[in-house]
């Protein structure tokens, strides 16, 4: 009975003791590691808070167009017998683009000639009429004051005097007539001939050789004076206002575009190589929308841009004086709220709450909650919590707001 109880106990001690020795440790390393013991602290990078003035911009949607647009179209009935030009190139004002059957215009011309030079026969022979009642007139007047010729003789000499004059009348107007019509048959034939009216650049034939031409056909291409371009854009009409009311005077304005001159972002997201301003506000605002329409000019060397394209038009509309600044990877959003890790002189993290203003290229405006000078954790935020001990290293991400990063847009 001893025996078995000693090698009971003997087996309970060996257990023991392997509970100890093997199960003990690793329970204990186990709630060291889940315990979260004290570690090193994290290392995060972190920017000062910049206060300096900044320009706010505001972008629009704008619509591209041909400073002149000038639409070729038939001032004649006829059949288009030959296109002269390659659509899409540069063409001078004068130059033919199109050329319409002209045969039966010349025979148009060639008849109102015919018949201007009848009229002009007609015109000289009752000249010659006219000429010959004249000199019955002078012949019978003083034979008849003498009583040698009736008063009937000269009665009849001057109405055909009369008659003669009125005769070469009529043929002065006929040829009036005649003249008119050469010189719309000439007009007629000039038609026939489709020419650029002004340098540009001609577009796509919307009528090929052979097609019938109308005066209320539609234009039979388009010629567009690209350089410089036309960008139209709207803009609010509070946005109107204010802008006029900071710069009131036509002087004003006219500087203040040379200062802030509008930038074009084009379709694939770069910024147009050169810069433009404003050419005119429309005169009325709509009233359907509450907005007005500009139009800005932009140069269009090498005629790059064409009419029809889209793109944002940016430019300054107020500077924000004093702006406290941090990178926009430095605040958090969090259920319509934000805040920014700020760390100590300690190096402790203190989360606090700001309000943000606009978006400035990388950085951000902090209206309220921040002080010039403070450091904000830019990268490794997931890292830190309140109270916590951080290790910072300079932020060396683009915080600098520069004439080529500062365009942001106003919130």
């Amino acid at each position: 009975m001893k025996t078995n109880r000693g090698r009971v106990l003997t087996i309970a001690g060996v257990l023991l003791l392997v509970v100890a020795v093997v199960i003990v440790p690793r329970l204990t390393r186990s709630k060291g590691a889940s315990g979260g013991g004290t570690g090193a602290p994290p290392v995060v990078t972190v920017a000062q808070v910049e206060q300096k003035d900044v320009a706010l911009y505001s972008e629009w949607i704008g619509t591209l167009d041909g400073f002149v647009n000038a639409d070729v179209r038939g001032q004649v009935t006829g059949y288009l017998q030959r296109q002269d030009y390659k659509e899409g190139d540069f063409v001078k004002a004068g130059e033919l683009l199109f050329e319409i059957d002209p045969r039966p215009f010349q025979a148009a011309l060639d008849q109102a000639q015919g018949q201007l030079a009848q009229a002009t026969a007609q015109l000289a022979n009752a000249e010659a009429v006219q000429r010959r009642t004249e000199l019955d007139v002078n012949r019978y007047t003083p034979l008849a004051r003498e009583q040698a010729a009736s008063q009937q003789d000269l009665d009849n000499a001057v109405q055909n005097n009369l008659a003669a004059k009125a005769t070469v009348a009529t043929a002065q107007a006929q040829i009036k007539t005649a003249e008119a019509a050469v010189e719309t048959a000439k007009l007629n034939l000039g038609f026939t001939r489709l020419i650029a009216p002004i340098d540009g650049i001609a577009g796509q034939a919307q009528l090929q050789v052979g097609a019938l031409v109308t005066t209320n056909s539609t234009p039979v291409t388009t010629v567009s004076t690209v350089d410089p371009i036309k960008v139209y854009f709207t803009v609010s009409e509070s946005e109107y206002l204010a802008f006029n009311r900071r710069f009131p005077t036509h002087t004003e304005r006219e500087e203040q575009f040379k200062r802030e001159p509008l930038d074009l972002i084009l379709a694939d997201g770069t910024t147009y190589g050169h810069p433009g301003h404003i050419y005119f506000a429309d005169r009325e605002v709509d009233e359907t929308t509450g907005s007005i329409r500009i139009a800005g000019l932009f140069p269009n060397p090498g005629y790059i841009l064409r009419p029809g394209g889209y793109g944002k038009v940016r430019a300054a509309n107020r500077i924000a004086k004093d702006a406290l600044l941090v990178p926009q990877r430095a605040v958090g959003e969090l259920q319509g709220s934000y805040q920014v890790a700020v760390v100590d002189g300690e190096n402790k993290v203190n989360m606090r709450k700001v309000t943000a203003g606009p978006r400035v290229g990388p950085m951000w405006i902090i209206t309220d909650g921040l002080k010039p000078g403070d450091r904000v954790v830019a990268e490794g935020t997931q890292k830190v919590r309140e109270g916590a001990l951080v290790l910072p290293k300079p932020y060396q991400g683009p915080t600098a707001v520069t004439e080529n990063t500062n365009k942001g847009t106003d919130n």
